[in-house]
């Protein structure tokens, strides 16, 4: 990069940090060192609540990992991953997230503690933390550096920049806790937002050779069956990596997981001044979503119109590859400055919440039973570093991986397809006892191994996979069902007593105002029409 450029990196960034310390200075502070530290005091208002989901979720991993497989795909079907989050996202605004406040917990395990018992909640974190260490957080690290390393073209090795980011990452989280991440999230994802929407713009006038209006007619009378959103082949007759199949099977289930249930998600909205502000910063980030594809998705589906400047061994580099053609040489400082913001969000996040996890739930619960609410905090610093140098270690491995975000989804399934289980069946039901969360937890697993992890073969062809394997999608959805009949079945032949369902539903008061936000049926039922309205006109545009 040019020095103006670095300058233009280090005054962007420089600005975050001293906003980000001015905004949070002047926030209301928690007596309660735990409270303050791991839930932000439960000062936090929707558009902080928002704006920090949003970036929490979109970083790297999506902006190389989604335009990585459009382009692999020949199809825009990967825009499922961002429509049906918008789904799952108004459900754990009028479901979920009215359950998790109304007792004021901390953790979303918490809730399956007063609904099961401790060793539910237990084994449960326990998966959460395995999912933090073996994928989400080597997963920012690498798509990070690798972005930065493809569009910057740097020269220094991927560890040395893993090894960067990882540093400055923990250094956000552990310092800081989850107010400061909170803010600096909300405030980098304005300039994600930015950045992020102007790639596409200027890829579209590259491709219409300095016309944006004739780079979108070529965009969507070139090759229309690159819009396709619903399909199971593409146009080399290979199965895609989303087929139309798995929207009604497994990609709901992960959806919800993801969004209603996973810690570094939900706890943004745990740490809400209200019911009606979380809800509104849900229902706001889900609307939110709805713009994502077009910088998730589009670059790459553009990409696929100009194989004369995309020269790339992999297709998890052609985002960099786009970006480096399109962006000016005086904003790369900028841009820069936008996706290190974006790594360091989704890395600090994920390393807040497990410290959160491992604090509350492991020192406190397990170890020192007796301790402060100063060392509580301490002992989530020193687990932040030690995953922070773990992860580090683990970051340049992936490297090995076709596709990253296949890999990021897969591996997930692994510990959210019980965890998922778990939640409906305790939000849903009262009868089903502990022991069957346990059991069904088990079976989820093993299920989900064999059909996901061994070539299933002989299936359905609208089943497969492009190697003619059971999708793994499909597999998710399968293993969920072993998962849930077997914690009914025990349910059935050994339900709870009535004093043991008197005990779960036994109501807290709530730290906070439960008033539901009064518009927010109105909104989620808004944001699912205009969702359907995206899929209705991509059909008709890719036919």
């Amino acid at each position: 990069m040019s020095n103006f450029s670095i300058l233009s990196f280090i005054l962007a960034t420089s600005s975050v940090i001293v906003l980000t310390y001015i905004i949070v200075r002047r926030m209301e502070k928690s007596e309660s060192a735990t409270e303050e530290y791991f839930t932000g005091g439960r000062a936090l208002s929707w558009p902080i609540i928002g704006g920090s989901l949003l970036l929490t979720n979109i970083s790297t991993e999506q902006l190389v990992g989604l335009n990585g497989d459009v382009f692999g795909d020949k199809a825009l079907v990967a825009i499922a991953w961002e429509a049906l989050a918008a789904f799952a996202m108004i459900i754990t605004a009028l479901i979920f997230l009215p359950r998790y406040l109304e007792s004021g917990f901390t953790t979303t395990p918490a809730f399956l503690e007063k609904r099961f018992d401790k060793t539910t909640r237990s084994m449960v974190s326990g998966l959460f933390l395995f999912g933090y260490v073996t994928v989400l957080l080597p997963v920012v690290l690498y798509t990070g550096s690798l972005a930065l390393k493809g569009i910057f073209l740097l020269e220094s090795s991927l560890f040395i920049i893993v090894s960067i980011i990882g540093v400055l990452g923990s250094l956000y989280a552990i310092l800081g806790g989850l107010k400061t991440v909170a803010v600096s999230d909300a405030i980098n994802g304005i300039g994600l937002l930015i950045g992020g929407l102007t790639i596409p713009a200027l890829a579209l006038i590259e491709l219409g050779d300095g016309s944006f209006i004739y780079g979108t007619t070529i965009l969507l009378e070139g090759k229309p069956e690159y819009l396709r959103v619903l399909t199971q082949k593409n146009l080399n007759n290979e199965i895609v990596s989303v087929p139309w199949p798995t929207l009604f099977t497994g990609m709901m289930f992960i959806q919800i997981f993801y969004w209603s249930t996973n810690q570094v998600i939900v706890q943004r909205a745990m740490a809400a001044k209200s019911l009606s502000e979380g809800q509104k910063g849900v229902l706001f980030a889900s609307f939110m979503k709805l713009i994502g594809p077009i910088m998730l998705c589009l670059p790459g589906i553009i990409a696929l119109h100009m194989p004369d400047v995309i020269n790339i061994s992999t297709q998890d580099q052609v985002y960099g590859a786009v970006v480096r053609r399109v962006l000016p040489s005086w904003s790369m400082g900028l841009f820069a400055a936008v996706l290190v913001g974006s790594i360091l969000s989704s890395f600090n996040s994920a390393l807040n919440s497990a410290s959160t996890l491992f604090s509350l739930q492991f020192y406190k619960g397990y170890i020192n039973t007796n301790a402060n609410q100063k060392s509580i905090v301490n002992s989530g610093k020193i687990f932040g570093l030690f995953l922070a140098i773990l992860s580090i270690c683990i970051a340049p491995q992936l490297a090995r991986m076709e596709s990253i975000f296949t890999y990021l989804q897969k591996v997930n399934g692994l510990y959210s397809v019980p965890i998922i289980g778990i939640f409906l069946l305790g939000i849903f039901t009262k009868h089903v006892p502990a022991i069957a969360a346990k059991v069904g937890m088990v079976i989820g697993i093993i299920v989900y191994s064999y059909f996901s992890f061994i070539n299933i073969q002989d299936v359905p062809i609208f089943l497969e996979d492009n190697t003619g394997s059971l999708h793994w999608i499909h597999g998710y959805f399968i293993s969920f069902l072993f998962s849930i009949f077997t914690m009914l079945f025990i349910g059935y032949l050994y339900p709870k007593s009535r004093q043991e369902i008197n005990i779960s539903d036994r109501k807290e008061l709530a730290p906070i105002n439960m008033d539901s936000w009064k518009h927010a049926r109105k909104a989620s039922f808004g944001i699912i029409i205009i969702t359907l309205a995206i899929y209705l006109v991509l059909t008709l545009l890719s036919n």
